[in-house]
């Protein structure tokens, strides 16, 4: 078997080649342009997403009008793997592009028929879906017991992680978001975090530049949440 990446992907290059013929025919690229909504919660999903660059993010809307971040799904994964395993695919959250990017993208009716054709496709996007599954109960946890500088410093690291650069352009609206704060106190700990040089900060441009004093600021969840990836989604022998 050939083992030489046949995609930036996480998820399409763990695939073996026969699983990967089964959906080969059916996929494309596109670009993931920031802001732009892939799925409303509560909607049918028609499409999965297997982003190469950028950062989906999964969130929860509330009544009156807030957004939080649940989950991110970026290189390493797929949008809908969930969905996918499932006869009645309706969004359970709301996906937006975070971090703009490109992404192979397929229907989602096609990546089920893969599943049911193959027990291996189907083991793989159980573990991808477990990982995201993972994540949202970390972020629960995270978002109600740890402070908002901590929360703020395991979003940047997770977000370099999955979209693969140091430069990121994400607005005050968009770091609330992520960490279920306000926008003032994502603007005054953003400051904390520029003045410690661990980040440029202007704009909403926001510069990596100490990611181990990132990751000495950031809670355990970061940690646990890689830990739980690296378990899932990463060992082959395991597949």
């Amino acid at each position: 078997m050939d083992t030489s990446p046949r995609s930036p992907n996480g998820f399409l290059s763990a695939l073996t080649e026969d699983d990967f013929e089964l959906i080969r025919p059916h996929l494309r690229v596109v670009d993931l342009l920031q802001d732009s909504t892939l799925a409303e919660v509560g909607e049918r999903l028609q499409r999965a997403y297997f982003p190469h660059r950028g950062v989906i993010s999964l969130v929860v809307n509330l009544a009156r009008g807030e957004r939080v971040q649940v989950a991110m799904i970026g290189r390493d994964s797929v949008f809908g793997a969930a969905s996918a395993l499932t006869v009645e695919p309706i969004a359970l959250n709301s996906a937006v592009v975070m971090v703009p990017g490109v992404a192979t993208t397929i229907e989602l009716d096609r990546l089920r028929a893969a599943a049911d054709q193959s027990p291996t496709f189907r083991a793989l996007l159980i573990r991808h879906a477990l990982a995201i599954y993972v994540q949202t109960q970390q972020t629960a946890g995270c978002n109600a017991a740890h402070t908002v500088e901590s929360r703020l410093a395991r979003c940047l690291l997770q977000t370099h992680d999955l979209s693969g650069g140091s430069k990121l352009y994400l607005t005050q609206e968009s770091l609330a978001h992520m960490i279920g704060a306000r926008r003032n106190s994502v603007s005054l700990v953003a400051s904390t975090l520029q003045q410690a040089n661990f980040i440029h900060y202007s704009r909403g441009h926001i510069d990596i530049v100490d990611l181990e004093g990132l990751k000495k600021t950031a809670c355990e969840c970061y940690a646990a949440v890689k830990t739980q990836y690296d378990r899932l989604v990463r060992p082959r022998s395991s597949l």
